[in-house]
């Protein structure tokens, strides 16, 4: 079993061999090489130091060299390269206390966190590097710890969590003493800044099966941790349509939203969130959740604020989320769709879409019947494709115009565009400049 080394990088391995370096690829290269998967980053283990990498290579950046790393770009390559080193002491539970460089490959991988990630392919010569079976554990499709678990989780928190987001991601199993050990862990995990938790938590999110880190992450209490407002969905029973109390429903919702949408899946995973609070039972002994989108949002953009996601993704999510309740039926007149456009943003549309479908999915764990959001969609493209006055700059007229004719700029004069553009929705005709100023001053007049 021999690794097929690229040209360029028996030439950076070369350049490293020369000054009396030995080079080998560890990491998720040499892991997706077994999988049969295509390369996607390069990372190279050298014994040369920092300071050594930085003098053979033209172009470097000194990414993580407290660390050990440098960045080389090579003919178009980024190529982190590191020295072999351990660690000693994690007194904070999430960076070693201090670092040492060590000689041997060996040394080097096993302070690694898994076997699968502990394999080292030799760049001389493409031979395989494997003290710890990692290509065993790939092949069998486990996550299982170098050493001892509660050891090396106890070295850095994140390892857990990063278990757990390697479980959806690769669709393997977590072997049961590793897995045993994450509930031990918690109070290390706790020690994890919010952006690495987050870090990884967006990784799972975008893993072909979320639904796998998310279950996980409720079993090993890693859930209640970092997400207490979602661990709270458990036991909240529905009925109706409903086949699953709204945590599985959620994760079900997420689990069927597309894999490459982040902002759907956390729209998906978040929307019924606000059932706990607003849940009540009516005289026919029926669960209702009455504006419980409202209180989904709000507690959408507490978690994300939490979680230090952007301002646009955490007003996108929360926008899906606070409209994920739209109900349609052909009755609606044109005017009505309109509306719903203005409400929604054009540019949403899809994304409410697929939440939606999503969202039907996580009801019975069944496709759902879309045959009303089709019918909705014909609606929406034929009202779209009209080019009637869909936000107030598509208005006939504008503030200018209206000072114009004698109305004072301020909130008067904001509030009667307002007016015109409700009465351009309802009906698209009025939208000439001389209607419409025709209108603006009988509003004036009865507003003054």
């Amino acid at each position: 079993m021999r690794y097929p080394i690229s040209q360029k990088m028996r030439e950076v391995a070369s350049i490293l061999s020369n000054a009396g370096f030995s080079a080998y690829l560890v990491g998720g290269a040499v892991r997706d090489w077994v999988l049969g998967k295509p390369c996607k980053d390069y990372d190279i283990a050298t014994d040369a130091e920092p300071k050594e990498v930085q003098s053979l290579f033209r172009k470097t950046i000194p990414t993580g060299i407290a660390h050990g790393t440098i960045t080389i770009l090579y003919k178009g390559e980024k190529i982190e390269c590191t020295t072999f080193r351990c660690e000693a002491d994690y007194s904070d539970g999430r960076r070693p206390d201090s670092i040492s460089y060590v000689r041997s490959i060996e040394e080097d991988l096993s302070r690694r966190d898994f076997t699968m990630n502990a394999i080292a392919v030799s760049l001389k010569d493409g031979s395989v590097v494997d003290p710890f079976e990692g290509v065993k554990s790939i092949k069998a499709k486990i996550i299982k710890t170098v050493g001892a678990p509660l050891d090396r989780f106890g070295e850095d928190g994140l390892r857990p969590i990063r278990a757990i987001r390697f479980a959806s991601q690769l669709g393997f199993k977590i072997e049961e003493e590793t897995l045993k050990a994450i509930p031990l862990s918690i109070e290390v995990c706790k020690k994890v800044s919010i952006e690495r938790f987050r870090d990884e938590f967006i990784k799972m999110l975008l893993s072909g099966h979320p639904i796998i880190s998310f279950k996980l992450l409720e079993e090993t209490g890693l859930l209640q941790v970092f997400l207490p407002e979602l661990a709270g969905c458990r036991g909240v029973e529905q009925k109706g349509m409903h086949s699953f109390d709204v945590l599985d429903h959620s994760f079900l919702s997420c689990d069927a939203a597309p894999q490459d949408n982040l902002i759907v899946r956390l729209a998906a995973l978040f929307h019924d969130i606000g059932k706990v609070s607003t849940r009540k039972m009516n005289e026919y002994g029926d669960y209702t959740f009455y504006k419980h989108e409202v209180e989904s949002e709000r507690l959408t953009k507490k978690i994300m604020q939490r979680l230090k996601f952007s301002n646009k993704e955490i007003e996108d999510v929360c926008h899906l989320v606070g409209l994920h309740m739209f109900h349609y039926t052909e009755d609606w007149s044109d005017a009505a769709v309109r509306r719903f456009i203005v409400r929604a943003g054009t540019e949403n549309i899809p994304n409410l879409f697929d939440l939606r479908q999503a969202d039907g999915f996580g009801m019975t764990g069944r496709a759902p019947d879309l045959s009303n959001l089709v019918s909705f969609k014909k609606r929406l493209e034929k009202v779209i494709a009209e080019e009637s006055a869909l936000s107030l700059k598509d208005l006939a007229v504008g503030g200018r115009d209206l000072m114009e004719i004698g109305i004072e700029a301020g909130p008067k004069l904001g509030t009667i565009l307002q007016k015109l553009f409700e009465a351009v929705l309802e009906d698209p005709a009025q939208n000439t400049k001389a209607q419409l100023l025709k209108i603006a001053a009988a509003i004036n007049a009865n507003l003054s």
